[in-house]
This record gives C-alpha cells, sequence and structure tokens, in this order.
C-alpha cells in the first residue's frame, strides 16, 4: 500500500499513524495538494489527501473510509476500536469533536492563507473560532473526566485523533488554542508525541520511513 499525502495534514497524520499501530506496512509519498497538484492528479484526479493506492491500484480517499478499510485488514486480530458497546460509543463520541477540531483548524488556516485580505468574511471566521474552541473545550473535559489510553499498546483511534487534532492545531494557530488553557490536551499530547509511530510520521513535509 502506498499513502499519498502531507504529514502537515491532521488526516494524512492520523492515517500513518494508525497504519502503523494496527501493524500495516505501507509506503508514504509526500505530495502536496497544492506544489504538487499535477503530480497527485496523476495518482487521484480528485487530488484529495489523504489517499491511499492499495495493492491491487484501486486508490481510496477520506481519513475515516481508509482506517476502515485498514481495520477490515487486520480484524480480528487487531484493531484501535473497542469492542465494548459503551466504550466504543465514547470513543466515537471523543473522535467526532477531534475530528471537527480538525476540520475547523482547517477553515481557517485556508481562510487566512488562501483567501485574499481583502476577501476575509469576519464573521465566519468568528464563527468557526467559536466551533474550534468549543471543540477543544468539550475534549478537555472529556480528557480530564475519562483519560485515554497513551501507551503503543493500548491508544485506540480516539487518543490518536486527538492527538494529531491537536498537534496540528498548536502548529498552525497557537495564538487562537492557547496551550496553556488545555492542560489535559498538553499533557496527553507531551506522551503521545513521544511513542515511536508518532515520532516516524511527525507534523510536517517530511516522509514517514519504517524504523523495522
Amino acid at each position: 500500500m502506498k499513502l499519498i499525502g502531507m504529514l502537515d495534514s491532521p488526516y494524512v497524520r492520523r492515517v500513518a499513524i494508525s497504519l502503523q499501530l494496527l501493524g500495516l506496512r505501507f509506503e508514504h509519498q509526500s505530495l502536496s495538494v497544492f506544489s504538487t497538484f499535477e503530480q497527485f492528479q496523476k495518482i487521484n484526479s480528485v487530488v484529495k489527501a489523504p489517499s491511499l493506492v492499495c495493492d491491487d491500484g484501486e486508490v481510496l480517499m477520506d481519513s475515516t473510509l481508509i482506517l476502515e478499510f485498514a481495520e477490515a485488514l487486520v480484524a480480528p486480530r487487531k484493531s484501535l476500536m473497542p469492542t465494548d458497546l459503551t466504550e466504543r460509543q465514547h470513543a466515537l463520541h471523543a473522535i467526532g469533536l477531534a475530528l471537527a477540531a480538525c476540520e475547523k483548524s482547517v477553515q481557517i488556516v485556508y481562510e487566512r492563507n488562501l483567501r485574499p485580505a481583502e476577501k476575509l468574511h469576519e464573521p465566519w471566521v468568528t464563527r468557526v473560532t467559536g466551533q474550534l474552541l468549543a471543540a477543544y473545550a468539550a475534549l478537555e473535559s472529556e480528557l480530564t473526566r475519562r483519560p485515554l489510553e497513551f501507551s503503543s499498546a493500548h491508544i485506540n483511534q480516539a487518543g490518536i485523533s486527538t492527538a494529531v487534532a491537536w498537534q496540528f492545531t498548536q502548529q498552525m494557530l497557537p495564538e487562537i488554542v492557547s496551550a496553556e488553557n488545555y492542560p489535559a490536551l498538553r499533557e496527553f499530547s507531551i506522551r503521545t508525541e513521544a511513542l515511536p509511530a508518532f515520532i516516524a510520521a511527525p507534523h510536517g513535509a517530511s516522509t514517514y520511513h519504517d524504523a523495522n
């Protein structure tokens, strides 16, 4: 399998970390949907990151759908989702908040970096910022009330998605989401970013390389 997309995308990074923790081997090609658009287009005409080129050449996209496929590949041997229904519900709740935080962070980054200054729509930015802060407030509360596992052996998709979302926002929008206001998320991030799977796929323009 080959994962296409840059690790500065929380969605690409989420997949890269998850595939490692599921024990699935893959190659990574760090292509940008902006600077290498035409090269990306030759792999996936939709030019959507992440894209996963399967062993038979078929291309999957959208991090959640890619991870659904990855889970099916290793089932029932391993999973990053709880089997207990109540625990799975809690995990899905946290994942939803983390993905909302990713989405709102990306929207603000795009608004700032892609739209001309004179075209910025401040009411929209204010609304999205409020949604972003609400997502992190809820995640902070969840993490305080029900701590997530942070070891390589026990971290699940809720923990991966939360950690990746937080790191992305801190890299891109630290002045909006101040780390000092979210001590539980800050501590969780420190612990998860020290895990081998996270170190092998750091936020940024680098390419994942299997350490084994």
